[in-house]
């Protein structure tokens, strides 16, 4: 009979029970945060894609509003901005992220946006 010592089962034991979180819960979390304060980057504002079919706006409040061609507020929910990398939690679920590349170029979801001035 294996006797296991009495520390590490604990441990083991610890381990097991330990909450697991999703890393989508623990970005949930911050955003929620976040968006409960005003944004604090250069990036509020609208930006679109080259050809104007989506057009997303991140508002002052940690909130975004995405339209697709004809259809308005195709997509809204909260976002945080660190540096010059952007995490979005979409009201739905969805979870999607991207970089600007400068002051007016955001690159998100395979599709280059710009600033519309």
């Amino acid at each position: 009979m294996k006797r296991f010592h009495p520390i590490a089962l604990g441990t083991v034991i610890a381990l097991a029970t330990a909450p697991v979180y999703p890393l989508n819960v623990l970005a949930e979390e911050n955003m929620d945060q976040t968006s409960k304060t005003e944004q604090s980057h250069p990036y509020v504002g609208m930006w679109v894609t080259e050809d104007g079919r989506i057009r997303h706006e991140l508002l002052p409040n940690g909130r975004y509003d995405e339209a697709r061609g004809p259809r308005e507020s195709a997509y809204q929910g909260r976002y945080v901005v660190t540096g010059n990398h952007i995490d979005y939690w979409d009201d739905t679920g969805f979870t999607a992220d991207g970089t600007f590349v400068s002051q007016d170029v955001l690159h998100h979801g395979g599709m280059i946006f710009y600033r519309r001035k």
